[in-house]
């Protein structure tokens, strides 16, 4: 009879195992999901940040070349694959709904090599050349010292430190709008719900420090926009009375 039981919870274990794996491969792209919707609706891309695609495509980009150099669990592995995915489809958006908007036939491109307008691009050819010579970069400087267990860890930190800012770029722009108009809250509130998720996931199963470090900081950083929401929501309020 015991034995059965302890087959029961082990069973029960190993689903919610392969439960929650799964939640970390795709839960981190659910957040977009409204903020996509959001933009095709209002045919305007000017609240959302994309330089946050620029952190999530670098940060992972790392993590996949961190993984080759030491090996962590699969489903995080798994997760950089969707949002890189998931952050060139939002470029993809951004790129289509402020080209139907462009006043003026002047376009920047990454060719132009002028910093002045870096991740300001006329076109989601741009992006792709950017993330395909940027992943060459990091092939190249990652097979040349793949042996060195500093470089790894370093590139471990280098990747986790980028998705830890993951929010700031937003933080940022909602600072120098002074407003979070255009913004998703539900992509915020998602991002928060799931950045807790992910943090007491990490610490279950004894994942790298760098990650749980970048968890913590993710959590402070949702809460921080919360705040502007709450605060501007207020400022707005105050000067429509």
């Amino acid at each position: 009879m015991e034995q059965g039981s302890e087959e029961n919870m082990e069973s029960s274990w190993t689903l919610l195992s392969w439960l929650a794996s799964g939640v970390m491969v795709f839960g981190g792209a659910v957040p977009y999901i409204p903020q996509y919707q959001d933009i095709q609706r209002t045919n305007n891309a000017e609240g959302f940040s994309t330089r946050v695609c620029l952190v999530l495509l670098v940060a992972n980009i790392l993590r996949i070349f961190f993984w080759i150099g030491k090996q962590f669990e699969l489903p995080l592995l798994l997760q950089s694959v969707v949002m890189i995915l998931t952050m060139l489809a939002m470029l993809h958006l951004c790129c289509s709904i402020q080209s139907s908007n462009r006043v003026s036939s002047k376009q920047h491109h990454i060719t132009d090599l002028d910093l002045r307008y870096f991740w300001s691009w006329g076109s989601f050819e741009d992006y792709l050349i950017f993330c395909f010579a940027f992943t060459l970069l990091c092939a190249f400087i990652t097979f040349l010292f793949l042996d060195w267990v500093l470089f790894v860890e370093a590139l471990g930190s280098l990747a986790v430190m980028f998705e830890a800012m993951l929010g700031m770029p937003q933080l940022l722009q909602n600072y120098n709008n002074r407003s979070t108009r255009g913004m998703s809250v539900k992509m915020v509130l998602l991002w928060t719900a799931g950045d807790i998720f992910k943090t007491t996931y990490f610490v279950i199963n004894e994942s790298p420090t760098q990650f749980v470090v970048c968890g913590a900081v993710q959590i402070l950083i949702d809460v921080a926009i919360l705040l502007q929401v709450g605060y501007y929501g207020q400022d707005t309020r105050i000067k429509l009375g």
